[in-house]
């Protein structure tokens, strides 16, 4: 299904935020649905109902009473020449009661995600990147399943023993990469003044980008609106 690209809204906001403590400017931010929020997809389970239930939701869009999104990713397109920044962990990701946890996951470049399988049974992780290397694993309950990633890239993973479970790996080419919370909240520190472009990507809602400016040493508070679709 081909989807639109639709720019959001990017919105200076004053609601306020704890104080920045890094002598560098930072972009402290929150990201929220605009239009009516959709219901919760859900999906029939007609396999393994002992550990996966009788239905799952989908997962691809996930909002809170406030209109906060999850598992939005944004970054900058350029990182500041000579600034530094925490490298990004090589993360984990789980899989608990026929769910990839957490859905969304970043990794630097040639960093390494942690597979695991805290349930009893079997899974298979199956993606095809463009980018890296395609894999099709399967992985029994306790074994963990170490992949590295070489090249940016934003990859689906998918399960093809259980239909419905989807995650997505994001490789990042610089650590500042930031990934919205439970309450559509995202930070990203460590930058000098100047103007950036910020990139903004969820599964459901699509990739933009939008102008952003870093002044003095305080942090930037920014709303980022993202239209449903």
């Amino acid at each position: 299904m081909t989807r639109r690209w639709i720019a959001p809204t990017l919105l200076v906001a004053f609601w306020a935020l704890a104080p920045a403590t890094a002598t560098a400017g930072q972009i402290q931010g929150r990201v929220l649905l605009t239009g009516e929020v959709p219901p919760a997809a859900k999906r029939p389970v007609t396999i393994d109902q002992y550990v996966c239930g009788t239905e799952k939701e989908v997962g691809d869009l996930v909002v809170t009473p406030a209109r906060e999104v999850r598992n939005v990713v944004m970054w900058l397109e350029t990182p500041p020449p000579g600034a530094t920044s925490k490298p990004l962990p090589d993360p984990e990701m789980d899989q608990k009661e026929c769910a990839f946890v957490p859905r969304v996951v970043l990794v630097a470049a040639r960093g390494t995600v942690q597979f695991l399988n805290s349930d009893r049974l079997l899974h298979n992780l199956h993606s095809t990147p463009k980018q890296n290397a395609s894999f099709n694993r399967t992985q029994p309950k306790g074994r963990t399943i170490p992949i590295t990633f070489a090249n940016p890239e934003i990859i689906r993973l998918d399960c093809d023993l259980h239909s419905w479970m989807r995650g997505w790996v994001v490789v990042a080419d610089h650590p500042f990469y930031a990934i919205s919370d439970g309450q559509g909240r995202f930070r990203l520190d460590n930058l000098p003044p100047g103007s950036y472009t910020l990139q903004i990507w969820h599964e459901r809602l699509g990739r933009s980008s939008r102008p952003i400016t870093v002044t003095g040493d305080a942090a930037t508070p920014v709303t980022i609106e993202l239209p449903v679709k």
